[in-house]
Parts: structure tokens; sequence; C-alpha cells
């Protein structure tokens, strides 16, 4: 669970500091890399922090993927607390 914690808060400052960047023209974070930590067990971090920095909500990548994502975890840590 801890690591479930440190693993989401990560990819959430990695979102602001994205929308810092957006803001400030300077160099990004690639998308993919984001993506990647979603898919790795981030992506509430990376859900929440689409909606705190109001960040890439837009993004239909993001739109479809990060949800799915969350719901594959949900099913993941089922599966592993009730197993």
């Amino acid at each position: 669970m801890i690591y479930l914690i440190i693993w989401n808060i990560m990819p959430f400052c990695m979102m602001g500091i994205d929308k810092w960047k957006a803001i400030h023209k300077r160099y990004r974070i690639p998308e993919r890399f984001l993506l990647l930590y979603g898919f790795l067990g981030g992506a509430f971090g990376i859900g929440l922090g689409m909606i705190v920095f109001r960040h890439k909500i837009r993004n239909a990548k993001f739109s479809i993927m990060i949800p799915f994502f969350c719901i594959l975890q949900v099913i993941a840590i089922g599966l592993v607390l009730f197993d």
C-alpha cells in the first residue's frame, strides 16, 4: 500500500511540474513517460493531477487511458487483497 501511495504522489507532482513548464514554455515531460507511470501504478496520481492542475484534460489519450488504467489497478488491487 505504501508503494502505491508513493508511486501516485510522484506522477501527481509530475503533472504539476509539466503544467508549470507548459505555461512557461519550457521543455515538457513526454506524454509517453506520463502514460507509462500511469500504467505502472500511478494512474490515480495522474488522474488527480489532471483534475487539480486542469492539465491534459482535453487530451484524448489521457482522457481514455488514465481512467482505463485506474479500472485495471482497482481490479489488480482487489485480486491481491481478496485472493
